[in-house]
């Protein structure tokens, strides 16, 4: 609702408008000019309030009436969330588009959930019963394979005074509780707030991927924090859509913050074409789209991430884990330079301003995996991509978000150039989760899980050590030995590094088949290390017809069966040089 309170605007400056005649609190939303365009507090000075404003102010002048609405930017979280396409403030793009054409008009108010459509409500709690906030209600199928659970929203208590089955909107009341309190199946939160759970856990769960670098050599946790910095074409955003496609997650939130239109079109036009590999429905089933490109409004930009992150929160106060995908927070932190310099304000390093740290440490707080107030355990892992200028990675929003994240996948323009696609530089990135979930993979894959890991690690440094005497005198005048560490390295690089990910089989590669290519290719090392020790030439060594069918192998619907041929035939052929 908003309210009467009126005044007046009294200066613009871009999407920065500044009101008098109105008494507001910080993050208070106001409607501003006579097409209300809708904008937020964020400073004020005595009488005057300073309104950031969602839209373009073209056209508005001074003297024209602002409306101050009493109630923080806040999204409408329930059943219609999923499959969805939003703006920044949560306006559903389709239903825009069906009213106005291509170009949205300014001022356009269109609630966040569709208010004609009607769900079936089946209630989980029943009359008398006394419930608390993050207490399920009763459940809507919102999709084939999401059960949506209806929440007490939090802070909300009472005993149960009625509550029944049926077809209803979102702007229905399925509940009442005692003193009249009226549920429904939405409620609303406002996005700079975090939403309450009882505990925090330990992120010793992985968050399994399928993409053999992330998974084997730099891992995330459920309710971990991971950042893909890297420079224009080095492929961010097809490692997204490979995250969102396998990992084991129970819903997507896309949030495209700032990209630039083509390549936020490409995401809208693919996303819905996506067959989710779990369940063989489109992808767009479990995901819930932010488009806001870089021609959109620079303010919408800011209050687009904490509208993800709120959407995210919410499934996982359901019991989900979510992933939350942010491409990409320079934009963001562009964003707020914009309107901290409109602001007047003391400009920090290259003019952001001096709370980017705090505002990105904020962001990537909202991460973690928890008991929620229902005591039902979900997570939001935040994976944010960072378009540092010229793939400068010294730069403030780069440097800012290492000191918080504890995973970085750095992307390598010259791995791109060459083809070598995830092009994840292995010897500048790193994972803080590795010790955490040592454990995890030695219960579920193989008790040798680090030892393995470790070792093919070792093999890479040592790889990138040799190279500079490669570079001046040629491999030729190395030891054999360190030859052939230089061909298991290459193997490493080419089979188990690179992956197809347009590839219907090398898409996904199971930890199973990822740990059984790793010891195929050690095996090698320790075969051919016996070989040479027999006397074997190293030609003869790298030329043995395993190698190219552990190649082949990652291909191989039947990868098991492929790996059986390939370790055979490995063991017969060093056998045949005396060296099993």
């Amino acid at each position: 609702m908003i309210a009467k309170e009126t005044g007046s605007i009294y200066r613009i400056s871009g999407p920065v408008v500044t009101v008098t005649g109105i008494q507001a609190r910080m993050y208070d939303v106001v409607y501003v000019g006579e097409q209300l365009l809708m904008g937020e507090v964020i400073q004020i000075l005595g009488p005057k309030s300073v309104v950031q404003v969602y839209e373009d102010t073209s056209g508005i002048k001074p003297g024209e009436k602002a409306v101050n609405s009493h109630e923080p930017l806040s999204v409408e979280l329930g059943p219609g969330l999923l499959k969805q396409i939003y703006d920044g403030i949560q306006r559903p793009l389709p239903a825009l588009k069906e009213s106005m054409g291509d170009f949205i008009k300014r001022g356009a108010k269109v609630p966040g959930l569709a208010r004609g459509v009607q769900w079936r409500f089946v209630p989980k709690a029943a009359r008398g019963a006394r419930v608390q906030g993050g207490d399920v209600l009763g459940t809507v199928q919102e999709t084939k394979h999401i059960e949506h659970r209806v929440l007490v929203p939090p802070g909300v208590q009472g005993t149960v005074a009625s509550i029944a089955e049926g077809q209803y909107t979102v702007a229905d009341t399925v509940a009442t509780l005692d003193g009249d309190v009226k549920l429904g199946l939405m409620h609303r939160w406002p996005v700079r707030v975090p939403r309450p759970y009882r505990e925090k856990l330990m992120p010793d769960v992985p968050l399994i991927t399928g993409q053999r670098i992330f998974d084997a050599l730099f891992p995330v946790a459920k309710g971990g924090t991971a950042a893909i910095p890297g420079p224009f074409g080095s492929g961010k955003t097809v490692s997204q859509h490979q995250l969102a496609k396998w990992s084991d997650t129970d819903v997507v939130v896309y949030v495209g913050c700032g990209e630039r239109g083509n390549e936020m079109t490409e995401v809208l036009v693919e996303f819905p074409q996506l067959e989710d590999p779990r369940t063989g429905s489109p992808l767009m089933e479990r995901t819930v789209l932010i488009a806001n490109t870089s021609n959109m409004p620079v303010a919408a930009r800011e209050a687009s991430v904490y509208t993800g992150v709120t959407i995210a929160e919410y499934f996982r106060d359901m019991g989900y884990d979510v992933a939350l995908m942010a491409d990409s927070t320079s934009r963001w932190a562009e964003a707020m330079r914009e309107i901290s310099s409109r602001l007047e304000e003391m400009p920090g390093e290259e003019g952001f301003p001096a709370y980017l740290a705090a505002r990105l440490s904020a962001f990537y707080e909202r991460a973690g995996r928890v008991v929620n107030m229902g005591g039902m355990t979900g997570s939001v892992t935040i994976v944010g991509a960072v378009s540092p200028p010229g793939g400068d990675f010294s730069e403030p929003v780069t440097q800012n978000t290492l000191r918080i994240v504890r995973v970085f996948w750095a992307l390598d323009a010259k791995l791109a150039q060459r083809r070598h696609f995830p092009s994840i530089n292995w010897l500048t990135s790193y994972s803080l989760y590795k010790d955490i979930l040592k454990g995890w993979f030695e219960r579920n894959v193989d008790e040798d899980w680090d030892r393995t890991i470790a070792r093919v690690m070792d093999v890479l440094q040592k790889e990138a050590e040799l190279q500079e005497i490669v570079q001046l005198v040629g491999s030729d005048s190395l030891p054999e030995s360190e030859q052939l560490l230089l061909d298991v390295s290459r193997m490493l690089r080419e089979i188990f590094l690179q992956q197809n990910a347009m590839h219907e089989v090398d898409s996904f590669c199971p930890l199973k088949n990822q740990y059984a290519i790793l010891k195929a290719i050690l095996a090698y090392w320790e075969m051919g290390k016996r070989a040479q020790a027999a006397g074997v030439p190293l030609s003869t060594i790298t030329s043995i017809k395993a190698k190219p069918m552990l190649a082949r192998a990652r291909f191989e619907k039947d990868f098991d069966a492929a790996m059986e041929t390939v370790n055979k035939s490995m063991a017969e052929e060093f056998g045949r040089m005396g060296a099993p």
